[in-house]
């Protein structure tokens, strides 16, 4: 059956590992716990994952650049995001 609504397929995620990406351009990986009307989402094993940089010399100067890699800064447990913040959410495999 299709979901009918965008919350229809929330609801089919809950207790499934999901990405949650933010504007602040953060990523956080872990199980959907709770979300409400507003898209605030509570996660369980909740990973905060970051764009990776490293520094480069150009023209004798350091500068940092952004890989496109994401790593893992911290794992956080349970966490409550507030959904004004919310760009995305996604299932993993």
């Amino acid at each position: 059956m299709e979901d009918s609504r965008p919350l229809d397929a929330l609801n089919k995620a809950r207790n499934k590992r999901v990405i949650v990406e933010l504007k602040n351009g953060k990523q956080y990986i872990g199980k959907l716990n709770a979300f409400d009307i507003h898209i605030n989402v509570v996660l369980e094993d909740a990973e905060e994952y970051v764009e990776e940089i490293v520094e480069k010399e150009v023209d004798g100067k350091k500068v940092s650049v952004k890989t496109g890699n994401r790593v893992m800064k911290r794992k956080l447990g349970v966490i409550f995001l507030r959904g004004d913040t919310i760009i995305i959410i996604s299932p993993t495999q």
